[in-house]
């Protein structure tokens, strides 16, 4: 953000419109400052109301993802990579990514890091080897953080090893009672084979939609059951002298249940950062709702995809209403969107994966389509680094906001016109206002 070109008492601003005819476009006709308001809505931004700080927006990087870029040729690899973690006037400053640990349903094939024959353990954990993903997502991991050495990394399951399970399957199934000790070294393992190759992962969740029996692979876990692996988990990790932080539940918001159940074990509560949310179900203010109740915990949004069958304008409005501003003032410290990249057909992914998943980016071959979820996050990522601080914006009509203050002391506020039609509104801030107008349909982000 610091190589961004801004003039001072004016705000500059970036377009995205529905009909795609302005892509995160800079307006070459800056905003001023002046000292009446023209229009009936008016936005209020309030430096002095501080709320949480941010951690970063970006995409979960899946195996999937891993192996379409690793495939580019180098110099359409590296002009890729240095557009989406890069801080230059054509970057979008990715600062966070969510990984799986093991193979996720937006993998080539399913895999863990302990596979033995059927009928067979491995209770010493004698063959735990990061397999695959040594040739493929550690070496991208490490080209990215070069470009971004602060980048924040959340890692999650979407299963333990088959042998760990109760139905000896990929899909479904629970963890084995006998297996709670070993699968938390499994994954204290994983954390520290992941930092011996330089990479740390600030964040672990227990188990991805520990609801959702259905994906390849997959594993449900009731709230008693990831309370278990919770206290088990953090202790391993304390022993191991690591300082990755647990992030609990990790699915949708309409069952606040789940969380709360974790929540008033004490022990667990004080052993987790925070709560992780999606949205396939219920409703955004759910995070509030649970901030209000624990106001000492995290939230964090670790997921939601576009579909292959979404429409540009449609997603747009939605994503920036709901999983943006509605996470962010909901309490969330980041938005990450489901996934960074697929191929023309939503590939690759296991037997029975997400085939309708629709990734920030389309790459076939060495040739790159950037598609609307890159677009959603951009309209943050690229103008609100780590550790701005949110702060007070209305929202008002048809308008949908979030505004921050960066660490640089710039002003941003994103704005999302849910409506039909053009919007006048003024924004109004310490004694100063600014008039402007926001498309129908369109996503703008502010910055002074």
């Amino acid at each position: 953000m610091s190589n961004i070109v801004y003039a001072q008492n004016t705000i500059s601003w970036w377009l995205t419109r529905g009909d795609q005819s302005a892509l995160l476009q800079k307006q070459k006709q800056a905003i001023a400052f002046g000292n009446d308001p023209v229009n009936a809505t008016i936005i209020k931004i309030d430096t002095n109301r501080k709320y949480q700080r941010i951690d970063g927006f970006g995409f979960a990087l899946t195996g999937s993802s891993a192996f379409l870029i690793n495939h580019m040729d180098a110099s359409s690899r590296n002009a890729l990579l240095n557009e989406l973690f890069g801080t230059g006037v054509n970057d979008i400053g990715i600062s966070t990514l969510r990984i799986s640990i093991g193979s996720s349903d937006l993998s080539p094939a399913v895999y863990f890091y302990d596979d033995v024959p059927p009928g067979q353990e491995d209770m010493s954990l004698a063959h735990f080897d990061l397999g695959k993903d040594k040739e493929t997502q550690l070496p991208l991991l490490q080209q990215i953080l070069k470009l971004s050495p602060k980048l924040k990394i959340i890692a999650s399951p979407w299963s333990a090893p088959i042998w760990m399970k109760d139905n000896q399957n990929a899909i479904g199934g629970t963890l084995k009672t006998a297996c709670y000790k070993v699968y938390a070294d499994y994954l204290v393992k994983y954390l520290q084979n992941m930092q011996q190759a330089g990479i740390t992962i600030d964040a672990i969740t227990p188990q991805n939609e520990p609801l959702n029996g259905n994906n390849n692979p997959s594993m449900v876990m009731t709230a008693q059951q990831e309370g278990t692996l919770i206290k088990t988990l953090s202790s391993a990790i304390k022993v191991a002298g690591l300082k990755t932080k647990i992030i609990a539940y990790d699915h949708n918001c309409d069952n606040l249940s789940y969380a709360r159940t974790l929540m008033s074990d004490e022990y667990v509560r004080k052993a987790i950062a925070g709560t992780g949310f999606h949205l396939y179900a219920g409703e955004i203010n759910a995070m509030g709702t649970l901030h209000n109740e624990f106001p000492e915990k995290n939230l964090y949004f670790t997921e939601q995809y576009t579909d292959a069958k979404g429409d540009f304008g449609g997603d747009l409005k939605w994503h920036m209403k709901n999983v943006v501003t509605g996470a962010l003032r909901n309490w969330s410290r980041n938005v990450i969107e489901w996934n960074l990249a697929n191929d023309p057909s939503f590939g690759p992914h296991t037997q029975g994966g997400c085939s309708t998943c629709k990734g920030a980016l389309t790459i076939n071959g060495s040739s790159v389509k950037r598609n609307v979820s890159y677009y959603i996050i951009a309209h943050v990522s690229k103008f609100v680094p780590q550790g701005s601080l949110r702060i007070f914006s209305d929202n008002k009509d048809n308008l949908n906001t979030a505004a921050f203050i960066t660490s640089d002391g710039h002003t941003v506020s994103v704005v999302e016109n849910d409506g039909n039609a053009d919007v006048d509104f003024s924004f109004s801030m310490g004694g100063k206002t600014a008039n402007a107008t926001i498309p129908a349909g369109s996503v703008a982000t502010y910055m002074w």
